[in-house]
């Protein structure tokens, strides 16, 4: 058996795979009706305790164990909600669009199994506003066969289970990534993250108990409930268990979307996505989407696509997003493209960020005009400094953590740059 593609990606190449029809040709929805039919042995706590031995961890980013995630929620009679993030805007990452175009249903079951678990009777599909027209129609008729299939709604299935699902498209925003401002954009106000505590989990849509997942982790559920949670562990290492959708862009043959297990060398990866784009040797990794630091090719080569090795490593899996960059690169005009995207994408809210994204991109653009001083890299490094760990939310750390990644790795490429009135060392 293939070790590639085994559980979100196992059908998607069927034809017709986002309908429900193929969906339920391949055994879809059978979870479902199953937890429904059987609820006194298929209880809330037997999910619960699923997904905690499967090893799943949050695929959004963050890593964060699910089933621990979904046990904080209250034992109390409060409506409380699910949440999918479908706002996919980490740059680079895009394995969570073709869920929703191809594997809907997936996710469809999988958020009602979660409001299962955790006794949400309402769930939301927050999708991304880019989206639209790619996504969003496929994802939309997927809820619509399942409510007329009688798969949601009220008492589903005579079983006395209630669980609506609402899908709901964004404006396009970064920063409705991050889980508490995709909650006040759902309340219909300016997506800015909020101050936790309060958790989500204790106040979070509508002031309500709620809990929001990745699409990819949610999608993920049916599978490791249909097949078992050690079926599940076993595709990965002890520490980091399952699968993983790996983004693969930038310097590849065959740049993609790979479900591939967890623990897998960096080599196999690469071998995956075709080699190296025109023979080239490789220079540096960005291997979990833009905000994760960049690692040189020495690093990477040694390193297995797992949460500890990344973090040993100085740098993190992220969302799987993997940037391959290959010899002849300039990397100071690369992260000036990535600290672009940064203080373009701030919501505002805080200081550091507000400001320091600005700094660290109008440095940038004076070092690659030739207008650069020997003191700016001292300064980026600074305002980096100054805006890690200062902000309400992630943002802030993920637009510091590439410029010091960048500067701490390739700081002769930056130095050239400078003395050279502009000219790039990589040419």
């Amino acid at each position: 058996m293939s070790k590639y593609n085994q559980v979100i990606y196992a059908n998607i190449n069927e034809s017709n795979s986002w309908t429900l029809d193929e969906y339920l040709k391949q055994g879809g929805y059978s979870v479902w009706k199953q937890i429904l039919s059987d609820q006194s042995n298929k209880t809330s706590e037997w999910v619960i305790e699923e997904v905690k031995k499967s090893g799943l961890r949050g695929r959004g980013g963050a890593g964060f164990p699910t089933g621990l995630k979904w046990s904080f929620m209250p034992k109390n009679d409060d409506q409380k909600y699910i949440v999918c993030n479908s706002d996919e805007s980490e740059p680079g990452t895009c394995h969570d669009r073709d869920i929703l175009k191809y594997n809907p249903h997936a996710l469809v079951e999988g958020m009602a199994i979660a409001g299962y678990a955790i006794g949400a009777t309402v769930g939301y599909n927050y999708v991304r506003g880019e989206f639209m027209l790619e996504c969003y129609p496929r994802i939309d008729a997927a809820v619509k066969d399942a409510y007329d299939a009688g798969l949601l709604g009220v008492n589903v299935l005579d079983s006395g289970i209630d669980f609506d699902l609402y899908n709901f498209l964004g404006a396009g925003a970064y920063i409705c990534g991050e889980e508490t401002g995709l909650l006040e954009s759902l309340e219909g106000k300016q997506g800015k993250p909020r101050f936790k505590p309060p958790f989500p989990a204790n106040y979070g849509l509508y002031g309500k108990p709620t809990t929001v997942n990745n699409t990819q982790t949610l999608a993920t559920i049916p599978k490791i409930l249909e097949k078992g949670a050690k079926w599940y562990a076993d595709f990965g290492t002890e520490k980091s268990p399952g699968t993983l959708i790996f983004s693969i862009s930038g310097h590849v043959n065959k740049p993609g979307n790979y479900e591939l297990p967890l623990g897998i060398s960096f080599e196999e990866v690469i071998d995956v996505a075709g080699g190296i784009l025109d023979g080239k040797k490789l220079k540096a990794v960005i291997p979990g989407g833009s905000s994760t630091k960049v690692l040189p090719a020495e690093i990477i080569q040694n390193c297995t696509m797992d949460y500890e090795s990344l973090q040993d490593a100085d740098s993190a899996l992220g969302t799987g997003a993997m940037v391959v960059i290959s010899e002849g690169t300039c990397m100071v005009e690369l992260l000036k493209r990535i600290s672009r995207f940064y203080y373009a994408e701030s919501c505002g809210q805080c200081t550091p960020c507000r400001e320091g994204t600005g700094w660290l991109y109008r440095i940038l653009d004076r070092i690659t005009n030739g207008q650069g001083k020997e003191s700016d890299l001292a300064l980026l490094v600074d305002v980096a400094g100054r805006i890690e760990g200062n902000t309400i939310c992630a943002f802030g750390d993920a637009s510091a953590w590439p410029v010091q990644s960048f500067i701490k790795h390739y700081h002769h490429e930056f130095e050239y740059m400078i003395q050279n009135k502009g000219k790039t060392l990589a040419a």
